[in-house]
């Protein structure tokens, strides 16, 4: 009877274990089914960042950031434009990524522990490295931070600035009044009607702010002090492992590819090369596109019709004059390493 019964509790306990695994296993919805089902990747980004993520009046889309989101859709469907781009704000854009309402979140977004242990939200690498600046007028005389005692600064709510600008003036030991606006409409018309000092963000969007001021811009000065690190990167919900795979290594797949010196202009040519790196990324051996669940020419999709990350560089970010500094390859002084295809 006693070996009856431990064999009955023996073989519950395996059905129950067997069980919590495959549940543990199964991805908890599928994120890249209901994509596919669409037919269109849904993009939230900025939409008035020019040079990462713009919007003109016709309608249409460009920018550093929006090219990350062209590229899972070339991945994807192998079509670049089967993205519907919805514009966010600092305040509103993680709650529709978690609500579902945008399928991806690539904007400036600060990659930082707490939102991606506690917000349900993961992010799947780095797209531009930053740091936050501050944007003065020239009349000011101001050529530090150092300098910025009793200042008023203009800062947007909702974002990771917010609280390193608190950070810096308590570490600093100078006093701040900070200046909380939504809009950078608002921040563009408190800057010029003196109402702050300074306006306070990352540099990549302090730089794209400041061409934005058209003919005043020269009267305005970007700082060299950088008070903060800022990773940016494209942000997902958790809960499809095959759907975060695809985001991150249509990522790299920009970055490899202008490692390997392949381009929109040269991809179809390099099929007869014998460089087993290129022929991985090409897809003419190892089935890495369908380990993703993708065609084996997903890489190839992602360069022909979006570029290498050098060339989305120089499309989008060069014309702001601003320096690739450590977004530059590790092979050029910079800090973007992508792991290989292999």
């Amino acid at each position: 009877m006693i070996c009856r019964i431990a064999a009955a509790l023996s073989a519950a306990l395996l059905t129950a274990y067997a069980t919590g695994a495959a549940a543990q296993s199964a991805p908890t919805s599928s994120i890249i089914d209901a994509i596919k089902s669409r037919g269109e990747l849904i993009c939230g980004t900025a939409g008035n960042i020019p040079g990462f993520a713009n919007v003109s009046e016709r309608g249409e889309w460009s920018g550093l950031y929006v090219d990350v989101c062209r590229a899972v859709a070339a991945a994807v469907f192998g079509d670049a434009k089967k993205v519907r781009y919805v514009a966010t704000t600092t305040q509103n854009r993680l709650p529709m990524l978690q609500a579902g309402e945008v399928d991806i979140l690539v904007s400036n977004t600060t990659w930082t522990l707490a939102r991606e242990a506690s917000l349900g939200l993961q992010f799947t690498g780095v797209t531009f490295y930053d740091g936050q600046g501050f944007l003065v007028p020239k009349s000011l005389n101001i050529t530090s931070a150092r300098q910025f005692d009793g200042a008023t600064v203009c800062v947007q709510p909702g974002t990771t600035t917010e609280l390193n600008l608190a950070d810096y003036f308590r570490r600093t030991n100078m006093k701040l009044t900070p200046l909380v606006i939504d809009t950078l409409e608002g921040v563009r018309s408190a800057l010029l009607t003196k109402r702050c000092d300074a306006y306070t963000i990352g540099t990549a969007a302090l730089s794209a702010f400041r061409a934005g001021l058209g003919d005043a811009k020269d009267q305005y000065v970007v700082l060299p002090d950088l008070i903060s690190k800022e990773p940016l990167g494209p942000v997902i919900r958790k809960g499809d492992q095959r759907y975060f795979d695809i985001v991150r290594w249509a990522s790299y797949a920009m970055l490899i590819g202008e490692e390997l010196k392949l381009t929109s202009a040269n991809i179809d040519q390099s099929v007869g090369s014998t460089d087993p790196d290129i022929q991985r990324f090409l897809g003419q051996t190892g089935d890495f596109g369908k380990m993703l669940g993708l065609n084996n020419d997903w890489a190839v999709q992602i360069i022909k019709q979006v570029g290498n990350y050098a060339e989305s560089w120089d499309r989008n970010v060069t014309p702001l004059a601003l320096p690739r500094g450590l977004n530059r390859l590790w092979t050029d002084g910079g800090v973007h390493y992508p792991p290989p295809i292999r």
